[in-house]
Order: C-alpha cells, then sequence, then structure tokens
C-alpha cells in the first residue's frame, strides 16, 4: 500500500523523524514500542528472524529497487515514500540506504532466560556509544558468544544507529539487560567473570585457566572511565590484551572482537 508524504508533519511518519529514541521504546506501555531498522539487509535480517514490521519509509525510486523485495516480504503495510527533500527534512539526513522499516520491539526477555544454557556470555557495562553497541553485538555473534548481557547504564541495542552498525546482528543472539551489582548477579546465573581492565592482578587473555572454565562472562566497559572498581575487584579474573607500540588499550569494539575470540568455549 503505497502512500506520499508531502509534509514533514505528516503524523502518518512522525515515527520516523519526530520521535526521541525514549519514545519509541515507549516504557510506559511497552506494547506499543517501535524501532527503527535502516537498509535492506538490516531490515531482510529482522523479517527473518521473526520481527513485525509496521510500514516501510524510502524514496520513490527504491519501490521498484532496494526496497522492491522487503515490501513484498512485509505483507500489507504502509509504504510511505515522496521526494528526498521532504523524507531528509522528515529524517534529518539523506536515505542513501534505500528504505527504513518501523518494527514493533518485542517484550524484554530476562537474562535468567537468555543465559540458561549458555557457556559465554558478552557482558556490555555502562557502554553509551551507539557504535560501539553495533560493533561489540556483530562481533559477540560472529565469534561464537551465547548472549549478550547490558546494564541499564548502556545504550539501548535496538536504537537504529546501534542495529545498523550491528549488521542486524543484535536480531540474531540473545540478549538481555541485568539490573543491580553486575558481578553478583552474573555470579546468581552460575557464571565466573572477566573483567577487561589493565591492573597489576590482570593476567593475559591467552591464560588457560580462562579456557578451561566452563561458564565465563567477559566483562567490557566504557572506553574513557573503563570498568568501574568495584567491577573489577570482585571479578573472577581482570584480564588485559599484551600491546606492543606503548599503545596502553584497543577500541572497546576492537577489544571485544579478540577477547570473544580467544575466549570462545
Amino acid at each position: 500500500m503505497i502512500e506520499v508524504v508531502r509534509d514533514i508533519a505528516d503524523e502518518r511518519v512522525a515515527v520516523y523523524g519526530r520521535l526521541t529514541e525514549a519514545q519509541l521504546r515507549n516504557r510506559l506501555d511497552p506494547g506499543s514500542a517501535v524501532f527503527i531498522a535502516e537498509s535492506p539487509k538490516v531490515i531482510a535480517v529482522a523479517l527473518d528472524a521473526g520481527y513485525e514490521p509496521l510500514s516501510l519509509l524510502c524514496e520513490r525510486r527504491h519501490i521498484e529497487g532496494d526496497a522492491s523485495d522487503i515490501i513484498k516480504k512485509c505483507g500489507d503495510i504502509p509504504v510511505y515514500t515522496g521526494e528526498r527533500d521532504v523524507l531528509a527534512g522528515l529524517t534529518g539526513y539523506t536515505l542513501t540506504r534505500g528504505v527504513l522499516c518501523a518494527m514493533r520491539r518485542p517484550a524484554e526477555c530476562p537474562a535468567e532466560e537468555v543465559c540458561a544454557s549458555a557457556r559465554r556470555v558478552a557482558v556490555i557495562d555502562g557502554v553509551t556509544d551507539t557504535t560501539n553497541i553495533g560493533a561489540i553485538f556483530r562481533s559477540a555473534a560472529a565469534l561464537g558468544m551465547d548472549a549478550v548481557l547490558l546494564t541499564r547504564t548502556s545504550c539501548d541495542p535496538m536504537n537504529r544507529r546501534s542495529v545498523r552498525v550491528s549488521m542486524g546482528s543484535v536480531f540474531l543472539i540473545p540478549w538481555a539487560w541485568i539490573d543491580g551489582d553486575t558481578v553478583a548477579a552474573l555470579h546468581s546465573l552460575g557464571f565466573r567473570t572477566a573483567a577487561m581492565a589493565l591492573t597489576d592482578r590482570s593476567v593475559g587473555i591467552d591464560d588457560t585457566s580462562l579456557r578451561a572454565e566452563e561458564r565465563l562472562a567477559v566483562i567490557l566497559g566504557t572506553e574513557g572511565d573503563g570498568l568501574d572498581r568495584s567491577v573489577i575487584e570482585s571479578s573472577d579474573y581482570v584480564v588485559k590484551i599484551p600491546m606492543a607500540y606503548g599503545v596502553d588499550s584497543l577500541n572497546v569494539a576492537a577489544a571485544s572482537a579478540v577477547a570473544f575470540w580467544e575466549l570462545r568455549k
């Protein structure tokens, strides 16, 4: 069902431009929560994973081009289109990737359920950069993590940019929020904990005792301040990645890829 948008104030497409991320999440009414997926490839991954599409937004030229297969997969939902300048005014950027899709946000899954059979989990603690969140999810899915847990101080992985950077990996790997004392919560879930940090007691990422752990949670912190001292001190291991040329650390997304590969089970 093709519908033309001529005004950026059109209420039918408010979800694509005027609603904040918090409004999209709609915490007061989780049943109405929405997220935005961007690019045909990412949208296809979401659809294949069972996510429900609500509407599409694309330039006219993409209806018979980049978006054609997606439109067929989505069934009878509104497909909003318009001139490039109108859509750019609505979204705040040119739709270089062809198509956006508003999708129903699924209900939150409890950490206990996500981790029930997991042996290796990635834990994102206080990372607020959307690009890093997406990259960590992509690495976690590609390199064999069983699940991802995030503290409430971390960026929402269903943020539009995080979803795009993850290339849809956020739809593939189970994830959940973790509340309260991070390390205590992980211990209660049956995991030994490995905090990625540089301290006097840090062991190398290739330490054989790490690989031998039956269930291990790898905790990653923000680049600036790193993990909170209480997390480091209460973790079972503090782990470092050996560096050369006097470099003291990696970007958290790059560090996550190294850690996931080395510590996979």
